[in-house]
């Protein structure tokens, strides 16, 4: 079941996003030591001020989860910033990353025109399921994180969501 969280969720919304912080830090622009000095209310606002969709297996197990950011600025509100994708050990290779993905970009197409995300070209597993929903890269920042003294690059991708004579 893929649903969108609520405020209520933001005990499991945490302890899958630290997991997720703490178990791969270079896929993640926040990092573990930030995001876990913050109260529990602190999650259920970012629940509550962006579309985050949360994967289950049963009722209660979140299994992964991924969020949508739409800027409130007028000039870059048609587009979106997918942040936070991350998918448990146990449920990767099952299709709940591209289900899950496919969820985000549904919300998505019905309040902007564009998603962006930001990857780390070494996640080999996330560029494909980007690619595979018809992102493209369109830059790449040398040395955009820096954990510890290990510099990590990133890559933009973008997936325009409507065909250019739809914009407005």
């Amino acid at each position: 079941m893929i649903r969108r969280l609520h405020p209520a969720d933001a005990a499991a919304f945490r302890d899958i996003r630290l997991e997720g912080l703490r178990l791969h830090p270079a896929a993640f622009g926040a990092s573990h030591d930030d995001e876990n000095a913050q109260p529990l209310d602190w999650f259920a606002a970012r629940i509550a001020d962006h579309a985050v969709f949360g994967a289950f297996s049963g009722a209660e197990n979140l299994e992964g989860v991924a969020g949508l950011m739409v800027p409130a600025a007028r000039k870059t509100r048609h587009k979106g910033v997918l942040w936070g994708m991350y998918v448990r050990e146990s449920a990767r290779g099952s299709g709940l990353a591209a289900a899950l993905l496919g969820r985000v970009l549904e919300h998505a197409a019905s309040v902007v025109e564009e998603v962006k995300l930001e990857v780390s070209p070494d996640n080999r597993a996330a560029m494909r399921l980007y690619e595979a929903a018809g992102f493209g890269v369109y830059a790449r920042e040398p040395r955009a994180l820096k954990i510890g003294d290990a510099y990590h690059d990133s890559l933009f991708m973008t997936l325009r969501l409507t065909r250019p004579d739809d914009a407005h």
